[in-house]
């Protein structure tokens, strides 16, 4: 090995890796972070649609509710760097946040650059030794404990402890390309089955085939998952959706789609049934009452016409094709039973979800390095001492809306810090 030796080898310039670098150096670390791009912070500049959410402003019970794969474990590092803590490490630092719907934070200036500006200023004060372009070939162990890193020009860096902060395997263009899990195995831990999260859905049905609905955009409606099997509902979502040329995107097609993708597993591949309910605040007694209401007022036209401005035109002329109405009657001739139909398709408008896209074009990645062996409130690995996992490469997993940049800090500020931590205890 050359004379070269770090502290700390950090692994990655996402959120995570970006924020143990920040830690390690704050804590007395001489720090090098590698990455193989030629620009850190690559997924943080897309994050929140170029905005950047840089967390959430629920509390951290909420929060981990929002973390479906594997929330509890987020107690422990939350209780070292939590979603208050990133807020003021932020503002801290100059940036100024503001919050919006359902507790995201933003930018006040709404400009993702703007926190990667600043997160690779602090990280350049804090005299941390950064190489873009440069690619790790395989992490170093020796016995119980970590050496250094190999990188793929054949050069040798020793450091006794190395954190790991590659990502996942969604959108591989900014770097995330499943890099750390052959490390990890080779530590001796478990990766368990990597698949797409907070992805979009894919559909059969005949008025997604034919585009009818693509485009169309639903605000504040329900999208539930229901079991092929049982025919019970998995889980229900709000929020917003829209149809696409392929089937469902948005918010709650998002947050459903690795229901999906576990009920398509579990049922071998079988078609999963969803609806969407376009009156989640309203029972079906009411929605009956509001069409016939639509209707009174104007008897005398075709109720395609009259129940103009009860739901989107094209989702209305949907309803018509499943319910069976015919949407030139008038009021007098539509029969109890044709508005019940309507009213009963309002709220339970079915969909067959044949799958999701790719784990590529996911927005997040489920699986990965099992959280069973990591000690949570130092992120260290339980087999390899220095040995350290954060953000994306581990089995956790939140929905959009913040959660997910949450962990990456969260667990990236906790390995970092535990990494210097290290040094003063040996």
């Amino acid at each position: 090995m050359n004379k070269e030796n770090f502290d700390v080898i950090v692994i990655g310039g996402g959120p995570s890796g970006l924020m143990a670098s920040v830690s390690a150096a704050e804590h007395g670390a001489k720090v090098l972070l590698l990455d193989k791009g030629s620009k850190l912070g690559r997924k943080l500049a897309i994050s929140g649609g170029g905005r950047c959410n840089v967390t959430n402003r629920a509390d951290v019970e909420e929060i981990i509710k929002h973390i479906p794969g594997n929330g509890r474990f987020m107690y422990s590092p939350f209780s070292v760097f939590n979603n208050e803590d990133i807020i003021s490490f932020f503002e801290n630092l100059g940036i100024e946040l503001k919050e919006e719907d359902r507790g995201r934070m933003f930018p006040v200036n709404d400009k993702a650059i703007t926190v990667v500006r600043t997160l690779l200023e602090r990280i350049d004060s804090l005299k941390v030794d950064v190489r873009t372009n440069t690619e790790v070939a395989d992490v170093l162990y020796h016995d119980d404990r970590v050496e250094g890193v190999k990188l793929k020009n054949g050069e040798y860096i020793t450091a006794t402890n190395v954190i790991i902060a590659v990502g996942g395997k969604s959108v591989p263009h900014t770097g995330s390309t499943g890099d750390g899990y052959p490390w990890a195995k080779k530590a001796g831990h478990t990766v368990t089955d990597l698949y797409p999260t907070e992805v979009p859905i894919t559909c059969n049905d005949k008025l997604i085939k034919d585009k009818t609905l693509q485009g169309l955009s639903l605000r504040d409606i329900e999208l539930s998952v229901i079991d092929p099997k049982k025919k019970k509902g998995i889980v229900t979502h709000d929020g917003d959706m829209i149809f696409t040329h392929f089937g469902i995107s948005g918010p709650a097609a998002l947050r459903c789609s690795q229901y999906v993708v576990k009920a398509r597993k579990k049922h071998k591949g079988k078609d999963v049934p969803l609806e969407v309910n376009l009156f989640p605040d309203k029972r079906g007694n009411d929605v009956i009452e509001d069409i016939d209401r639509f209707l009174k007022s104007e008897p005398k036209k075709a109720v395609k016409n009259a129940l103009n401005g009860w739901v989107p035109d094209r989702m209305l002329t949907a309803l018509f094709e499943l319910s069976g109405v015919d949407p030139q009657l008038t009021q007098a001739n539509v029969s109890k039973e044709n508005i019940r139909d309507l009213a009963n398709l309002a709220q339970h408008f079915p969909l067959s979800a044949n799958g999701t896209l790719s784990i590529e074009k996911a927005f997040v990645t489920g699986g990965g390095v099992s959280v069973k062996e990591v000690q949570p409130k130092r992120m260290e690995s339980k087999f390899k001492h220095g040995l350290f996992f954060c953000g994306e490469v581990l089995d956790l997993h939140g929905y959009t809306g913040g959660y997910n940049i949450t962990v990456a800090f969260s667990t990236g500020y906790t390995a970092g810090r535990a990494a210097a931590m290290n040094l003063w205890e040996e």
